[in-house]
């Protein structure tokens, strides 16, 4: 008898959150806007510019996309896609992650870019049902990413 139960195990897991750069400048807000309430008085000013910058360092991280790969299943942001439909992987860095978010960019293909993160992952979509070609994705560690693509689609396969 076969077993009933889905492979469900996160074979991946990352969540594309802001540089420290972009925290410093969300916090940089608290100033400048306590500058702006200052007619108000100045604790109230401060309270306002403090309240501000920790809300939008929270919006800033709690909005950040997550990468997983989950049993047979692709997840990046909102979007998922079942690995059985995936095909070549390509994990790229440096001056090929690049060019693949630039002028190497598919006009068909799904993506997930930010900005900060070097490295880019280029999966082929063989789905003929789907209009979506590929799916280029963003994220710090290419050759895990691309590792657990790989073993979710043998385990597809497998299934």
């Amino acid at each position: 008898m076969q077993n009933p139960m889905t492979d469900t195990r996160i074979r991946y897991r990352e969540r594309l959150s802001p540089s420290l750069w972009m925290l410093v400048t969300a916090a940089v807000a608290a100033p400048m806007l306590a500058l702006t309430f200052t007619p108000y008085g100045a604790l109230p000013a401060l309270l306002i510019g403090v309240a501000v910058a920790v809300l939008l360092i929270t919006a800033l991280i709690a909005g950040s996309p997550a990468i997983r790969v989950e049993g047979t299943v692709l997840r990046a942001g909102r979007a998922h896609i079942d690995a059985r439909w995936l095909g070549e992987v390509t994990e790229l860095s440096g001056e090929d992650a690049r060019t693949a978010r630039g002028s190497g960019l598919s006009a068909r293909g799904w993506h997930l870019l930010r900005g900060g993160i070097d490295g880019v992952v280029v999966v082929q979509n063989t789905d003929p049902d789907d209009p979506v070609t590929s799916w280029t994705i963003s994220t710090r560690t290419p050759d895990r990413l691309a590792a657990a693509i790989r073993d979710a689609e043998s385990a597809a396969a497998r299934v």
